[in-house]
């Protein structure tokens, strides 16, 4: 449910780029790296096809081991060992 609450808070509000001087290939690189950024194509991409529950259940556990070892790198380097 809270991939379609993002997907649809950004169909609703939008990510807005400026076009300078007719520079559209600018903005679109612009536009794609805050789409990579906020997680928007991971999210289509992901709603493309069907993820079983199985693979769901994987996915999301190796997410959060990636997210805690991320943390627990940043604390020792805070703490400094």
């Amino acid at each position: 449910m809270a991939i379609y609450n993002t997907l649809r808070r950004y169909i609703q509000l939008g990510l807005k780029v400026e076009v300078k001087n007719n520079n559209v290939e600018k903005a679109m690189r612009i536009l794609k790296k805050k789409m990579l950024k906020d997680g928007v194509l991971r999210l289509y991409k992901m709603k493309q096809t069907y993820e079983k529950p199985s693979e769901k259940r994987v996915r999301k556990a190796k997410e959060m081991r990636a997210n805690f070892n991320k943390k627990q790198k940043l604390m020792r380097d805070i703490r400094g060992y």
